[in-house]
Formats: C-alpha cells, sequence, structure tokens
C-alpha cells in the first residue's frame, strides 16, 4: 500500500449515496456548483467534466496548494434499488409503519438509539407522527362530510325520496365521505416532496423488514461495488478513497471489509481511504439480525490497511453527530484504530447569516458534509477529494472531538460467524 505521506497526483473517489431514488446527475452538479464555491472561499483551483464508463462519474482536476492533481469520481448507484422498495400503496405504506414501529419498540433498539442522540430518533419518529395525523386528518374530513351530507338527506329526504331507507341513506353520505378521506390521503402522497413523510418511513422500513440484515438485492449489487473497488484497487492511482454517506456509510463499511478479506488491497498499492459522512450506522446496527453489519465494523476498525474518518456535526439532526459507530453498537474491539470521528462543526465554519439560513433546513443540512463552508476548519469536502494529500495524511496527529460518544449502547452485539 502507499505511505500514507505519498503526494496524491491521480486519485479515484467512490461515492454511495444513501437512501436515494434520485438520479445521480443531483450529485455531480452539487459537486461542481459547491466545489467552484469553496475553491472561491479558499483561493484554488477546482473544474469537473462529465466523463463515460460504466458508472455515473466525472473528472476532477483541481490545483490546490501548487499541486495539480487529477481524481475520477464515481457514483456507485443503488437507487434502483430503492426506487423499487418505494413502490407501495398508501395501505401498504401504514402496513410498512406499524410493523416497523413494532420492530425498533420490541427489539429494544429504539429506547437504546435515544441513549445517543434525540436528533435521529426525532427524525425517526417523524414519518410515523406525519403520516398519522395525515390519517387522522382523511378520518376527521370523512366523519365531517359523512355528517353533513347525511343532514342534507335527512332534509330533503322525505321530499325528494321518501321511500329511500335510512341505511341507505347512511351509506351514501359516508362512501362520500370516505371518497374525499382517500383523495386527501391521495394528495399528501402526491406532495410527498414537500412533507417527506412516505419518504422516510421507505427509509427507515427499508433496513427494518429483515431486522437489519441486507435483503439479498443489496448485497448482490454491494457485490458488484466489491469487485469495482477490487479493480481500482490494482489501477496506477496513489489513493482510492470511498465516500459513505448517510445509510450509505453501513454499506461502505460491508463493502470494505469483503474487500480486505477477499485479498484485493495489495500491499503495494494505492492507499485506500474511507471518508463517513452524517451516518446513521446506528439505525441499523441496533438492530438484533444486523449480525453482519456488527462484524464488519469490528473488523474494519482495527486494520492497519485503511484510513477510516468519521465526520458528523450536532447541527445535523438527521446523524447521529459524534457518535463512534463501532464503540455505540458494543463490538469495539480492544486494538480498536478507526474511526476518527470530529465534527465539521456547522455553527463555527458557516457565517451566523447561513447558519440561520439553513438551520431549520433539516434535509439540506444533511447534504452540508458535500458542500461549501464559509470558513473551513480542517473539514474541505472538496479538498479531500481533489486535493495533493491522502486522508490518512492529511489527517495525521488529528485528535478525535472532546464529545465524542464511544459508550456501547445496543442491546444486540452478536455478530456474524
Amino acid at each position: 500500500m502507499a505511505q500514507d505521506q505519498t503526494p496524491v497526483t491521480r486519485r479515484r473517489v467512490f461515492y454511495i449515496p444513501g437512501y436515494d431514488p434520485i438520479h445521480p446527475r443531483r450529485y455531480r452538479e452539487l459537486y461542481r456548483k459547491e466545489g467552484a464555491a469553496q475553491a472561491a472561499i479558499s483561493g484554488y483551483e477546482i473544474g469537473l467534466k462529465p466523463r463515460k464508463g460504466a458508472h455515473y462519474g466525472w473528472d476532477v482536476t483541481a490545483r490546490i496548494d501548487g499541486a495539480k492533481v487529477h481524481s475520477v469520481v464515481e457514483v456507485l448507484v443503488w437507487s434502483d434499488i430503492v426506487r423499487r422498495s418505494m413502490k407501495t400503496g398508501i395501505l401498504a405504506t401504514y402496513g410498512q409503519l406499524l410493523r416497523t414501529a413494532h420492530i425498533y419498540i420490541a427489539s429494544g433498539a429504539l429506547r437504546r438509539l435515544m441513549w445517543l442522540r434525540k436528533g435521529p430518533v426525532i427524525a425517526a419518529l417523524y414519518p410515523v407522527g406525519m403520516l398519522l395525523l395525515q390519517l387522522a386528518l382523511a378520518l376527521a374530513l370523512m366523519a365531517g362530510l359523512a355528517t353533513i351530507i347525511g343532514a342534507l338527506f335527512s332534509a330533503l329526504g322525505s321530499v325528494a325520496w321518501p321511500a329511500a331507507p335510512m341505511f341507505a341513506t347512511q351509506a351514501a353520505a359516508w362512501a362520500g365521505g370516505g371518497a374525499a378521506a382517500i383523495a386527501l390521503l391521495r394528495w399528501f402522497r402526491a406532495k410527498d416532496g414537500k412533507f417527506f413523510a412516505y419518504y422516510l418511513m421507505h427509509d427507515y422500513a427499508f433496513s427494518a423488514a429483515t431486522r437489519g440484515a441486507n435483503p439479498p438485492e443489496l448485497e448482490q449489487r454491494m457485490g458488484e461495488f466489491t469487485t469495482t473497488l477490487a479493480r481500482a484497487m490494482a489501477d496506477d492511482v496513489d489513493e482510492v478513497l470511498v465516500v459513505g454517506h448517510s445509510s450509505g456509510a453501513h454499506l461502505t463499511v460491508s463493502i470494505l471489509a469483503d474487500l480486505i478479506r477477499q485479498g484485493k488491497v495489495p500491499a503495494n498499492g494505492p492507499a485506500l481511504s474511507f471518508l463517513s459522512l452524517g451516518q446513521v450506522i446506528p439505525m441499523v446496527s441496533f438492530l438484533p439480525e444486523a449480525r453482519r453489519l456488527r462484524a464488519d465494523l469490528h473488523f474494519l476498525s482495527a486494520r492497519d490497511d485503511i484510513t477510516w474518518v468519521d465526520v458528523t456535526a450536532p447541527g445535523d439532526g438527521c446523524a447521529f453527530a459524534l457518535c463512534d459507530p463501532v464503540a455505540v453498537s458494543g463490538v469495539a474491539p480492544k486494538a480498536q484504530k478507526w474511526p476518527l470521528v470530529f465534527s465539521a462543526a456547522f455553527t463555527q465554519s458557516l457565517k451566523p447569516e447561513t447558519w440561520k439560513a439553513l438551520r431549520w433546513r433539516f434535509f439540506r443540512l444533511h447534504f452540508q458534509y458535500l458542500c461549501a463552508f464559509d470558513a473551513p476548519r480542517d473539514y474541505d469536502y472538496f479538498q479531500i477529494t481533489a486535493g495533493p494529500l491522502t486522508l490518512g495524511a492529511r489527517y495525521a496527529g488529528r485528535k478525535p472531538s472532546k464529545s465524542r460518544i464511544d459508550i456501547a449502547a445496543s442491546c444486540h452485539t452478536t455478530m456474524a460467524a
């Protein structure tokens, strides 16, 4: 493996997104826009152009600290799996709500997760509350309209339909109210781009459906990703950097663990680096059947052939900020080396007016790690992915945040053999 201090002139970057049904073009455009903004703020040069290949990606050329670096960024796509998992009707989604809530509560995972951070737990409970509120409003509309329609039938029925039986008029009234309720629920579903209730419900239900185990279709895709990384490790580059964002972080843990176990990390190959951003690993690792993930966390955290840096921020209410995902999952080995856990410090690296504008935009803040900062401290996504230092060299000697949470909190700690 290349030494951490080797200057980087060529890099392969693989971005593994979270539970996201959107086309990966959004990530290229985000990189283009925010990279240009960060370069203007920090005084370096960066540019990109689309590229053709097996995976959606782009070429990045940067001049940072006087060094010219070429990076190839590729998105490892599983959005098609996400989209298929979201193809459920309204009734089926409420069924998911009941099953997911039961699994997290009955397994003890929800109670233990609340020990760590309230923010992501509230985010997990949000779709439950919002969907129940939508259902309550629909039922109230149904009852209200049925009452109004029934009263109208009663007032007019004796004249217009003197022989109509009462049950028929009541049935017609409730049918009208029911139709209105269904229409309202469909309207809420159509406007979920604003409410995010269905999207988040599908997200949490995806992992909960298998109680923390990876669905077979996802396991197959992760195997394909592992093969892709193995090829990259054989390339003539200085660093292979894998970025796992949100729920993509726990996929990356298992993919990299498989890569190393398969012997696909050559001793004299490129530096292997893992950057986890805004991770929600405990949402999966605390579930009873997440034995594979827990074993992979245990394995990866003690390796010398990888650098793993975990960046979150307390300002991101959707992430388990500053929670060491290995330690809190209760599987930290005695020789634990990774991850290095520290904060992107949104409140200190963004101007007060920027923070004020973003503070309540929870989903936007969850993507801030991929964006420009007004006054970046030691975290700059574009220097990490396009600069002349490996991840290990950049953070050599960096201490973890003092407020890091590293207590074992999960009640499920069994690992796959």
